[in-house]
């Protein structure tokens, strides 16, 4: 056999091995349930980030807030004004037009949605 083939065998043989070390982590792992990105800290500082808004107009017929608002990072939605929906009626009774506030937003089942909201 020459150097190439030998090289060849050996970095399959390698190979082999890594795929079966990796089946073996994954089945040892089957019955975790973990979203992805759970294990890093980022991630899970990013879940708690609010983003600074100004309140622009209130809608309590439709349930929905126009908001002035910085990046939403976490949607991938870069600054700019508009209308969210408020997961509850009571976020709407607190809130008047003009107020500054932290929001944090979501995306709930295809709508961009206002899960928590704090006047500043």
């Amino acid at each position: 056999m020459t150097k190439l083939t030998c090289i060849a065998l050996a970095m399959g043989a390698a190979l082999s091995v890594f795929a079966v070390q990796q089946s073996a982590a994954a089945d040892d792992m089957a019955g975790m349930k973990m979203s992805p990105g759970a294990m890093s800290p980022a991630a899970a500082s990013s879940k708690s980030v609010l983003t600074d808004a100004e309140i622009r107009k209130i809608d309590p017929a439709s349930g929905m807030v126009t908001l002035k608002h910085g990046a939403l990072e976490n949607v991938g939605m870069p600054p700019m004004t508009m209308a969210f929906k408020a997961r509850d009626a009571a976020m709407l009774k607190q809130a008047h037009e003009g107020d500054k506030v932290k929001v944090r937003v979501e995306n709930v089942g295809g709508t961009m949605t206002i899960v928590t909201m704090q006047k500043q």
